[in-house]
């Protein structure tokens, strides 16, 4: 696979012009409550490790003649990849902040559309030269690359480790992560700093959320930063006639007709705001536990940062929903059918949507490759801790946004689905 300097397929001209807000945007978000890392000691053998995520996987079997890239006139190879990486096109959030290595091309008209799955996320701008991938690593966390829109026989991706600049920071755990962030912008799409920003999780209160983005599905009661396009929208303090956040459709605001979807649905972006920072807590919980273990230490110097991946995988802190909410697309059902299931056909996938996001709040990312790839020593903590919350009262509130029989059923469907839950669960 390539690898380059370069981010967003640009040159280091472009680089510099876009350095003053990048700088500014990694910045000003707001700080994890986890210290971050000296990943810096780390950056050689990032940069020197091949990567094996589903990106590096497809490239491979690509130049093995096992899958192909068609292109399409309009699209470029977005569609085809979407479909070897496993990503829904029902996925699709759109994006109107200028926020991206790809600024320049960003528009309240002409958005970036997010597409992602658990591993791998994927933005498009119609008429870039450039597709943006990024993925998660099992050992090195998120990796980045880009995808010329060019057709050509052997179409590559390139790794670029320049996103680096903005995605190792403490706002991804001060590890190689993604980030969710909602801003002020003005009528052209660019973020107004003096406004602030806030890097968004399950977490943030929906009054915080979506600035810069648009959204489909939200109630007209609920007040959010959706569809808000321009500093002066940002002032509005509740829902009045003139309200565009309970939209379920965004032809309002421009042609749809260029994108795969015509939606940019609201339990889509629930989804990518959990999912996103687990994965960086679980990347620095790997980070930090290969560092111990290469020492030759215990573990127990992990307890806080292990007791944070637990708190965050029983949605400890989650922000409830003021009010239901229903998606306009198929990402629901899409999203629900994943799996797995136990016998009874429960899943960690079952979505709630009128108090939480969640049925089951234990999440699904108990399941991922980052997850199954921890050190050993490190799950079996995870799992002992999971246990106690479980199955006991150890008094703390932040727990008692599960019913014990919804506890319950989470032991239940993870002795079905994980195979590798110690066996004390099972007695």
């Amino acid at each position: 696979m390539n690898k380059s300097p370069e981010c967003g397929g640009r040159g280091f001209a472009a680089a510099l012009s876009l350095l003053a807000l990048g700088a500014a945007l990694c910045a000003r978000a707001a700080p994890s409550a986890i210290a971050q890392t000296p990943f810096g000691d780390g950056l050689a053998d990032y940069s020197k490790t091949e990567d094996t995520s589903s990106v590096a996987r497809l490239q491979q079997r690509l130049d093995q003649g096992e899958a192909r890239l068609g292109f399409n006139p309009f699209y470029g190879y977005l569609l085809d990849v979407l479909n070897e990486l496993k990503v829904s096109p029902c996925s699709q959030l759109l994006v109107f902040s200028r926020s991206s290595a790809q600024r320049e091309a960003i528009s309240t008209t002409t958005t970036r559309a997010v597409y992602f799955n658990e591993q791998t996320y994927i933005t498009w701008i119609p008429g870039s030269p450039t597709l943006e991938i990024s993925a998660v690593d099992p050992k090195l966390g998120a990796v980045f690359y880009t995808l010329e829109q060019k057709e050509t026989r052997q179409p590559r991706f390139t790794r670029s480790d320049r996103c680096l600049e903005c995605h190792t920071a403490a706002v991804t755990s001060g590890v190689p992560g993604f980030l969710v962030r909602s801003l002020v912008t003005d009528e052209h799409g660019v973020p107004d700093l003096n406004r602030g920003l806030s890097l968004v999780t399950h977490a943030t209160p929906l009054a915080e959320r979506w600035g810069g983005w648009y959204v489909c599905g939200a109630p007209g009661s609920l007040l959010h930063r959706g569809n808000l396009v321009g500093a002066t929208t940002g002032e509005r303090s509740e829902p009045d006639s003139e309200w565009a956040g309970g939209l379920t459709g965004l032809g309002r605001f421009f042609d749809l007709c260029r994108y795969p979807e015509p939606t940019s649905d609201i339990v889509a972006l629930l989804v990518l705001e959990h999912q996103v920072h687990l994965q960086n807590l679980l990347t620095r919980l790997r980070y930090e536990a290969t560092r111990e273990l290469a020492r030759g230490d215990d573990l127990s110097r992990l307890k806080p940062l292990t007791e944070a991946v637990v708190r965050y995988l029983l949605f400890a802190e989650e922000a409830p929903l003021s009010t239901p909410v229903k998606g306009v697309s198929d990402f629901t059902r899409w999203f629900e059918s994943q799996g797995p299931a136990d016998q009874q056909g429960r899943s960690l996938r079952q979505f709630d949507l009128r108090a939480r996001l969640f049925k089951y709040p234990c999440s699904y990312l108990i399941y991922s490759e980052a997850f199954d790839k921890l050190p050993r020593e490190v799950k079996l903590q995870i799992y002992r801790r999971l246990w106690l919350r479980l199955t006991g009262d150890d008094g703390d509130p932040a727990f008692r946004h599960i019913p014990a029989e919804t506890k319950q059923a989470i032991v239940d469907i993870l002795i079905e689905t994980k195979p590798d839950v110690p066996v004390y669960w099972k007695l």
